[in-house]
């Protein structure tokens, strides 16, 4: 009865893990899928990584399972020698093989560490689009300042053209993340980070916040347009055309309603808005004092950015 159990317990596990895969082999978008240089470098570290990981763990496991069925009590031709104690060849293996993969992956990590420092901007010959992001509740506002315009939940940019975030919050720290360009870097308040994206390819891709800062963070995604030159230009007509100011005073009222946003757009915008959101989130003694107003268990931290 018990390996009856056993049995359909591992019957369950399979499916369950087969159908995860499934699923996963579906999905259309995602860091395995990059669009954008960034994300293919990324994938590219990844499998670097894992390959010379896979040549180590694979014997392992195949050996594990090899020495359990050989030294099984059944088996009579398993030679029993209980005084043999030292290996010189295999002490070397178990010792040599490990350190040198261990040195490969840190230089593999240290170089590739630097070749995507989010702070580096991308060689291209064309100008960068600066995007000045604030995390909210629960709400991701994008400033264009040199475009004059502002939209929440909405970020539109053009295809082949490198893109230079500025990012704050105005609340607790959060993680911006757009699978299918790469990178991913914190938002935190009183504090300006940077990040360097690019597209390739145009599409309409997933934006989202990947670290829980409280109760409805997973409310925190955006759309992400990416169009060519034309159709970035068609999105900022659109957005001037909105007669909705962001000035200093309806960014205080914004970032004071704690709610999920629609998409909305914003014309004109104030200059120098983004100085005051990072001014603006200094003032407030709980952030400032590492405690969140929104949630007891969500708390500061001094993490920085992750590529």
């Amino acid at each position: 009865m018990m390996f009856r159990s056993t049995a359909v317990s591992s019957l369950a596990r399979l499916t369950t893990a087969m159908a995860c895969c499934g699923l996963l082999s579906a999905c259309t978008e995602g860091i395995l899928l990059p669009k954008g240089p960034v994300g293919a470098q990324e994938k590219q570290l990844l499998l670097e990584a894992l390959i010379p990981m896979l040549m180590v763990i694979t014997p392992i496991i195949f050996l594990t399972l090899w020495f359990a069925w050989w030294f099984r009590a059944s088996n009579a031709r398993a030679t029993y020698r209980p005084r043999w104690e030292y290996s010189g060849s295999i002490e070397f293996s178990i010792w040599m093989i490990p350190l040198l993969v261990i040195l490969f992956l840190g230089s593999l990590a240290w170089v590739g560490a630097h070749q995507l420092d989010p702070y580096q901007p991308l060689a291209s010959k064309r100008k960068p689009i600066v995007v000045q992001v604030v995390a909210m509740d629960w709400r991701w506002l994008f400033i264009y300042p040199e475009q004059g315009v502002a939209s929440v939940n909405e970020l539109a940019i053009p295809v082949d053209t490198p893109v230079s975030f500025k990012l704050t919050s105005a609340t607790v720290m959060n993680s911006f993340f757009i699978p299918s360009l790469g990178g991913q870097i914190y938002a935190m308040p009183g504090m300006q980070t940077q990040l360097q994206l690019q597209a390739s390819e145009p599409g309409n891709y997933r934006g989202l916040s990947a670290q829980f800062s409280g109760d409805g963070f997973s409310d925190m995604h955006f759309q992400v347009l990416a169009t060519d030159e034309a159709g970035f230009q068609s999105w900022v007509q659109q957005a001037r055309s909105s007669a909705t100011q962001l000035d200093a005073t309806a960014y205080d009222r914004l970032t004071a309603d704690h709610k999920v946003g629609e998409v909305a757009y914003y014309s004109p915008v104030s200059d120098a808005l983004f100085d005051h959101a990072i001014d603006h989130a200094t003032k407030r003694p709980e952030l400032t004092s590492g405690v969140s107003a929104r949630s007891p268990g969500t708390t500061l931290s001094s993490a920085g950015s992750e590529h």
